[in-house]
This record gives C-alpha cells, sequence and structure tokens, in this order.
C-alpha cells in the first residue's frame, strides 16, 4: 500500500527478500554438498588413478590453483552479469569438469584428472563469491543480519556431502558414477534456483566518475584490513578441518574413529553458532562479535593443543568451533557494505581468505613433521591474533537508504 515509504516496504518486495533468502541458502547449501562430495572421497579417486599421497597433493594443488586464479574476476564477472548468472556459469563449468573428473577416472588418467579438477576450482570459486554478494544483497534488504546461516547451509551441505559420500563407499559405488550424478544435479538446481535472487542492477559509475581499475579495491586499506580478518578466520576453519582428527590420533594416542568424532564436533559447535550468531552480531555489532569470536577460537585452539586428554581436548575443539563460526561471514558481510563496489571488494576479501584456506593447511602438515601436528597448529595462533587487531575494519558503514 505504502509504495514510497521505505519504512513499510510492499508484501511483494518482502516476498521477494525471502524468497531470495530461501535461494541463497539452497545455493550454499548444494556448494558445500560439492564439496565435500569430493573431499570425502579423495581415497577413492587415488585407488581409481593409482596415485601416491605426494600425487593427491598434486591433484589438490590443481583445484587450489584454479580457484585462486579464477577468484579476482569473479567480482567483476559478478558486477556484469548478475549473481544469478553467474552461480549458473560457476555450477555449469563445476558440472562439466565433474563430468571430465569422471571421465579421466575412467581412463586412469592422472593429468585428466588435473586439468579437470582446475576447472572445477574455476567454477566453484565462481559460484562462491557470487553467493556470497547475493548474501550480502539479502541481508541489506532484510536489514538483519543472516550472512552466517548461509554459511551454516554450506556447512549443512558439507556434512550432507560427506554422509553420502561414505554411503556410496560403503555401496561400492565408483567415484566416476557419483561425479556424474551430481553434475546432473548441480545443474538442473542451479538453472532453476537462482531465478529467485534479487533483481540484478548493473553497476555503473556515477556521473562523470571513470571507471574503477580491477586493481583499485586491492589498494583500499580497509578492503586489505578485512581480508586480513578473513584470512586468520579461513585458517582458523581450514585448520581444524584438515588436521583436527589428526592431531587428535597422533596427538593424543586416540583411535580413528575418536579422531572422526571430534572433527564432527568441531563442525557441529560452528555450525550452531552460525545458525543463531546473526542475533549477537545485530545486538552487539560486528567488532564486538569478532573480538569475542577470535578470543573463543584462540582459547579453544590453545586448550585442544595443550588437553593431556580426549575429553579436555573435546571442550577445546567446542571452544574452537564456536569461535571460528562467524569471521568468515562477517568479512564477507563488511566487504559488502557499500553495494556500488561489493562484487570487486568481496571477490579481493575472497581471494585472501581462500589463499589461507587451501595453502595454510599444507603448510601446517609440513610444520607438523618436525614439531608434532598438535604444536603445528599453534602457527594458527598467530593469524588469529591479526585477525584480532584488524577486527576495527569490519565496523559497519551502511549507506544510507533511500
Amino acid at each position: 500500500m505504502h509504495q514510497d515509504t521505505p519504512e513499510a516496504p510492499p508484501v511483494s518486495a518482502d516476498r521477494a527478500a525471502r524468497n531470495a533468502a530461501a535461494a541463497t541458502f539452497a545455493v550454499f547449501g548444494l556448494n558445500g554438498l560439492v564439496f565435500a562430495s569430493w573431499a570425502a572421497r579423495i581415497p577413492a579417486a587415488a585407488a581409481a588413478l593409482d596415485i601416491t599421497a605426494g600425487e593427491i597433493g598434486l591433484l589438490l594443488l590443481a583445484l587450489g590453483l584454479g580457484s585462486v586464479l579464477s577468484l579476482p574476476l569473479a567480482g567483476p564477472i559478478a558486477a556484469r552479469i548478475g549473481t544469478a548468472n553467474t552461480v549458473r556459469a560457476g555450477g555449469v563449468i563445476a558440472a562439466i569438469a565433474a563430468s571430465g573428473l569422471a571421465l579421466a577416472l575412467f581412463a586412469g588418467s592422472a593429468p585428466g584428472a588435473a586439468a579437470a579438477l582446475f576447472c572445477y576450482g574455476i567454477g566453484v570459486a565462481w559460484w562462491d563469491v557470487a553467493q556470497n554478494i547475493e548474501g550480502a544483497d539479502v541481508e541489506r534488504r532484510m536489514l538483519r543480519t543472516i550472512m552466517p546461516q548461509f554459511h551454516a547451509a554450506f556447512s549443512l551441505g558439507a556434512f550432507a556431502g560427506a554422509m553420502i559420500g561414505a554411503w556410496l563407499s560403503v555401496l561400492d559405488v565408483q567415484l566416476a558414477v557419483h561425479l556424474l550424478c551430481l553434475a546432473v544435479l548441480v545443474t538442473a538446481v542451479l538453472l532453476a534456483v537462482p531465478k529467485y535472487f534479487l533483481p540484478h542492477a548493473p553497476e555503473r559509475a556515477g556521473d562523470g566518475e571513470p571507471r574503477r581499475s580491477r586493481f583499485a579495491p586491492w589498494r583500499e586499506p580497509r578492503t586489505v584490513l578485512i581480508g586480513v580478518v578473513v584470512l586468520g578466520a579461513a585458517l582458523t576453519e581450514g585448520a581444524a578441518n584438515d588436521w583436527i582428527a589428526q592431531a587428535t590420533v597422533v596427538g593424543l594416542g586416540a583411535t580413528e574413529a575418536t579422531g572422526a568424532v571430534m572433527f564432527g564436533i568441531f563442525v557441529a559447535a560452528m555450525t550452531l553458532l552460525r545458525l543463531v550468531g546473526g542475533r549477537f552480531i545485530d545486538r552487539w555489532g560486528r567488532v564486538a562479535v569478532l573480538r569475542t569470536s577470535m578470543t573463543v577460537a584462540l582459547a579453544g585452539l590453545l586448550v585442544f593443543v595443550f588437553a593431556p586428554s580426549v575429553p579436555l581436548a573435546v571442550a577445546g575443539a567446542v571452544l574452537w568451533g564456536a569461535g571460528a563460526a562467524l569471521g568468515f561471514p562477517m568479512g564477507m558481510s563488511a566487504a559488502a557494505d557499500d553495494r556500488a563496489y561489493a562484487a570487486e571488494r568481496v571477490s579481493v576479501v575472497s581471494t585472501l581468505g581462500y589463499v589461507a584456506f587451501l595453502a595454510g593447511p599444507p603448510f601446517l602438515g609440513f610444520l607438523g613433521e618436525h614439531i608434532g601436528v598438535r604444536n603445528a597448529l599453534l602457527a594458527v595462533a598467530v593469524l588469529m591474533v591479526a585477525s584480532l587487531l584488524t577486527a576495527p575494519a569490519a565496523r559497519e558503514q551502511r549507506p544510507e537508504r533511500g
């Protein structure tokens, strides 16, 4: 009724925002499922290709390089063609790459698998940046913090993907068949669901304002400092994803099953905080929540590393997971505060975060060979402190609504 009053948006606008939120939640969840479907079945890939652990590392490097090299392009692409089309494009690239990976597995070709994983990394990176930009747009539209819930959807999707991968392994379903089915699912969902995203408004420079260089956001102190926040948050999460189970087994002499349970406890704590964390951010603001989160994560890491027993290590894992939950989502929201430059800034921050997410765990593995896996995790504390010190850069800077 009051279409010209910002405080009372039309019902259709509210419905559009809710639909966009549901679609974004689904897209994040599918992204997590795709990530875990591959990660959970890496041993099956190694068996199909008959490769060593070192060669598996090269395959993972190919995937990581595809993601990192394409991340800086994802923001400008999303700004030009919109988040819905960028998610679709990334999903189609990932689906084609998954099909190529399946063919490489059938043929037993490690070089073919590496090439497919490189392209897979490109598709997933475009998809990831675009969904974060859309999440920030929805968050602004709904006037409350919901980005952590979208990242909780990723965690839930990853859990589902891991469980599906384990189930298919028990059924002795070939990874190649699994990947082909996944490619069909991704194509079907991502061609349909993004139509519910918010309408795309092409980003243009103001009257008489020169077009910004694509490197401009890399020279913005606030954007780079937010990237440092996300860098620490990404390594905090990535280190646990890759090493907490192994650290439990090697450092505490626990069984592999106990290590898997420890990882599950970490993920459960992180997912729960992501589901409810938006309320804390809306009440106390990003800076206070960031500082609290990283302090809790640091305390949890230290408890886990120095725990003399499994029960105390479990307490550390809970604190670590809870503290790691909100840093990455808040960094994405902070980078997208100004809608005019949201795409390119999210792209920069994502690049810095994923460099830590992808490169940090292998570095910890190398360090762990010399000082032990649990002790190597103390290196993560350095970037946790960096995130604490740069937290003020994420302070809310919302432009006035007109």
